[in-house]
């Protein structure tokens, strides 16, 4: 990492952290009040339906490796955030859903949705902000209008991240889940498997570097659309 900007490094850290706490508790949140909204009331019961990151904490997925994956990455000319992070799983009764296939794609792609619409959001407050001058070429590196300046720009880099990666379709990812309500009746036994090794098949991925050529240049497209 060479020489640190300590005070650089911390102002980073903990908007990385704040941004990744509120990205993953409306994420989680979003599979929780899908979920009830098709009937099952398993994870509004256990106080998921909220925006609160308290009841969505992982202590290694949530803090731990986001964390250790900052440090990892840290440099003042890129804004990486690692891919192995993520909150504590929103637990759902299928048996609860009304039309279970529905409820299930549903549920499943929940999450993704609401991270696109916050950088949707966030992108648009950026750009008035940007046509009004509130942000310019001049202010954007000084004081308070550079920390807020890159919270936003953050924000969507962080969602939009959240949100590609968790679209792939291999359990135990949203689009693999949703996957399983699209798949003929025929794949069940292959889909099983994928769930008992899907995690192993993610990381492995993800360690042979095969995960980059995937998910960059899709998180790319999604920013380009979003005119970054």
């Amino acid at each position: 990492m060479g020489n640190i900007d300590i005070a650089d490094f911390t102002s980073k850290l903990i908007i990385h952290m704040v941004i990744w706490l509120f990205a993953v508790s409306a994420h989680e949140a979003a599979h929780a009040w899908t979920s009830l909204k098709f009937g099952d009331d398993t994870a509004e019961r256990l106080g998921r339906v909220t925006l609160n990151p308290i009841p969505h904490i992982d202590p290694l997925g949530t803090f731990i490796l986001p964390i250790v994956g900052f440090i990892a990455s840290y440099s003042p000319h890129t804004s990486g955030y690692p891919l192995l992070m993520w909150g504590k799983p929103t637990p759902v009764n299928p048996l609860k859903w009304k039309n279970k296939d529905l409820a299930n794609v549903c549920v499943s792609l929940a999450g993704i949705t609401v991270n696109l619409l916050i950088a949707i959001v966030v992108t648009v407050v950026i750009k008035v902000l940007i046509g009004t001058a509130v942000f310019n070429s001049r202010n954007i590196n000084e004081g308070i209008i550079s920390v807020v300046f890159t919270f936003l720009i953050s924000t969507v880099i962080l969602n939009v991240g959240l949100a590609v990666f968790n679209i792939l379709p291999l359990p135990p990812l949203d689009g693999g889940m949703a996957l399983e309500s699209l798949l003929p009746r025929s794949y069940e036994a292959f889909f099983e498997l994928l769930k008992t090794y899907g995690f192993l098949i993610l990381f492995l991925l993800m360690w042979m570097g095969i995960l980059a050529y995937i998910v960059g240049p899709l998180n790319n497209l999604v920013l380009y659309l979003l005119g970054f």
